[in-house]
């Protein structure tokens, strides 16, 4: 009677072991694939996001008497210096 029950308990534990080695080899490839992947992402999204900085010419400065007047070439920098985002560099 002892030996009926042994057989189909070795068998559960022996289906319940190969499960869960299969499982854990199943995440450690699709864990492997993401690392690849976002390694990947990286090489790419690095080489577009570095932007150059660059100087551009957008107006010009005059002083008449004890008056500073500023001439746009360009009017996207007006606001600019409306909000008084500027910086003054004297050489």
């Amino acid at each position: 009677m002892e030996i009926d029950l042994l057989i189909p308990f070795i068998i559960l534990i022996i289906l319940v072991i190969y499960l869960i080695y299969t499982r854990t080899k199943f995440e450690k490839e699709i864990l492997d694939s993401y690392e690849n992947k976002f390694e990947e992402w990286k090489k790419h999204n690095t080489s577009n996001n570095e932007k150059q900085e660059y100087k551009e010419l957008v107006g010009l400065v005059f002083k008449k008497g004890y008056k500073v007047e500023i001439e746009l070439l360009d009017e996207s920098a007006k606001t600019q210096l409306e909000k008084g985002k500027f910086s003054i560099k004297a050489k």
